[in-house]
């Protein structure tokens, strides 16, 4: 009796994304740890100095965590009413942020109790940030202001009011301790000099503004807010650079990679898109359980951070790579070695005795040899969103057998479903259609006599036949195109020919004329 074949399995080639360096890059980060807050987080914020620990804003609350702590190792909880964007000074020693009841507050790290209040907003204070000078405080709120205040005197050095809408958002120039920038929902981002009384750029970004960056450079400025994220160069005097539409949902936060080549943007839609800074083209993406409303990436791209409406920090730490020195197995000497040397030479006439290999059968091919063909089938359907290509396979061996239309006769209606939700599925797929609308019509000759039994096997019915008439009028159409296409490739070769004719005849008459005035 000839021993059991396996079923081949054809191979096709592999669809999906273009592997390139973004991709490694940023896929090289471990399972992320996921940390529950008390409400959503509206801030992430990493500390610029060694530890790198960062503070995440959520409901009363600001929580310091240690860069691989799941535990917060801080907690600031001076707040009466929601707390909002808990922000660095450039030494790591102070904290600043904004709150509900429009108070701005100024923490020290060691500490728990405010070192200062900044009393003067009206209304919740979404926006805090140092200016790069370390000395001041500048703040937006939803009473429509901008204030710069003065941490020794806890005063206010200078208001603007130019808005008309919340202040949502804003950053600070690196370069220039005077430069500011805010968002509104004004749709308007506003460049402020704190020398002087008035903005100095208007840039119009045409939605609600939900989060502004600048490059470190100072040159550039990006906007986002509904589902564009604008890039705009204020040394042209606020010029549109690009406008990228990548999400389908508002966009809700921006940041930079430590290169300053990537930029991040977060959004509703539950994505992290990745940008080139170079092409602003989008080089890679994260996809989330929930909508994002903050993000933060630690020095050196080490860690990134992602906080959602659902009040879930996801957190994702790189991987480094272990660099064991692994000894050299010694290789042990072949027995003929000792038998015969090590430079023996097998001659012809010599016979080899190999160790016969034992080949390990899958699952679906021990029961296709002991002939349980519906078991069989069953066993690959359970794997169909995995492995497709194997599930045909199979029903390519049962159809060569002959067997096909047993193994698929005979089932209840969980079973039936489960094949049908794989044919609706695949049914279309160049790849495994020639098989599978031949399973198709096997399954409706088989099941047309209980139609109308099971409302779940009817409605997959429909959405077959649905599936498979869209099918029918794009290949119609793009017949429709190839013939279009033919009749336009015939005319422009008809024209060549026709121009090479009209050329050489030409040339027979000039050659008659000189022969003629000779």
């Amino acid at each position: 009796m000839a021993s059991y074949k396996p079923v081949v399995v054809q191979s096709f080639p592999k669809l999906g994304e273009k592997i390139t360096q973004d991709t490694l890059y940023w896929k090289n980060y471990k399972t992320p740890v996921q940390i529950k807050e008390f409400g959503a987080v509206n801030k992430i914020d990493f500390s610029p100095v060694p530890p790198y620990n960062y503070a995440v804003t959520a409901s009363s609350r600001i929580h310091i965590y240690g860069r691989y702590s799941q535990e917060p190792i801080k907690t600031f909880s001076r707040f009466k009413d929601a707390a909002y964007c808990a922000t660095y000074r450039d030494d790591g020693k102070l904290l600043v942020a904004g709150s509900e009841e429009g108070v701005v507050r100024l923490f020290d790290i060691t500490g728990r109790a405010a070192l200062r209040q900044f009393d003067g907003h009206t209304k919740a204070v979404h926006v805090v940030d140092f200016l790069s000078d370390k000395y001041r405080v500048v703040s937006g709120a939803d009473d429509y202001t901008s204030k710069v205040w003065d941490i020794p005197s806890a005063t206010a050095v200078v208001s603007y009011s130019e808005h008309t809408d919340y202040v949502r958002c804003g950053c600070i120039s690196k370069l220039n301790a005077d430069l500011f920038v805010t968002g509104s929902y004004d749709h308007t981002v506003k460049v402020f000099d704190a020398r002087r009384e008035k903005s100095v750029m208007t840039v119009e970004h045409g939605q609600p503004v939900e989060s502004v960056l600048l490059f470190p450079s100072g040159g550039l400025l990006v906007s986002a807010g509904g589902r564009y994220v604008k890039v705009w160069d204020i040394l042209r005097g606020g010029q549109l650079l690009v406008s990228l539409k990548n999400h389908h949902k508002t966009v809700t936060c921006l940041c930079l990679s430590s290169s300053g080549q990537r930029l991040l943007s977060g959004s509703l839609d539950r994505h992290v898109k990745i940008y080139s800074t170079t092409s602003y083209k989008v080089v890679h993406s994260f996809n989330y359980a929930a909508s994002i409303l903050s993000l933060a990436l630690a020095p050196e791209d080490e860690t990134i951070v992602v906080g959602m409406t659902n009040g879930v920090l996801n957190v994702r730490h790189r991987k480094h790579e272990e660099s064991k020195e692994r000894l050299p197995k010694k290789k042990r000497p072949a027995y003929r070695t000792f038998v015969k040397g090590r430079n023996y030479m097998p001659k012809q006439e010599d016979f080899f005795v190999s160790k016969p290999v034992r080949s390990h059968l899958k699952k679906y091919d021990k029961l296709l040899k002991s002939f349980q063909v519906s078991k069989a089938l069953d066993t690959v359907l359970q794997a169909r969103n995995k492995t497709p290509e194997i599930t045909v396979a199979v029903m390519q061996e049962l159809n060569r057998r002959g067997t096909l239309k047993n193994a698929l006769a005979g089932r209840d209606e969980t079973q039936l479903s489960v094949l049908m939700s794989f044919l609706i599925r695949y049914v279309v797929e160049p790849r495994f259609a020639p098989m599978l609308i031949k399973v198709a019509e096997m399954i409706i000759d088989i099941y047309l006599p209980v139609v109308g039994q099971s409302a779940v096997i009817d409605k997959q019915f429909l959405k077959l036949q649905e599936i498979i008439e869209k099918e029918i009028d794009y290949q119609t159409e793009l017949l429709e195109v190839l013939g279009m296409m033919d009749a336009l490739f015939a005319t422009m070769t008809m024209k060549k020919a026709t121009s090479l004719e009209k050329n050489k005849t030409n040339g027979i008459l000039r050659v008659l004329e000189q022969d003629t005035s000779n």
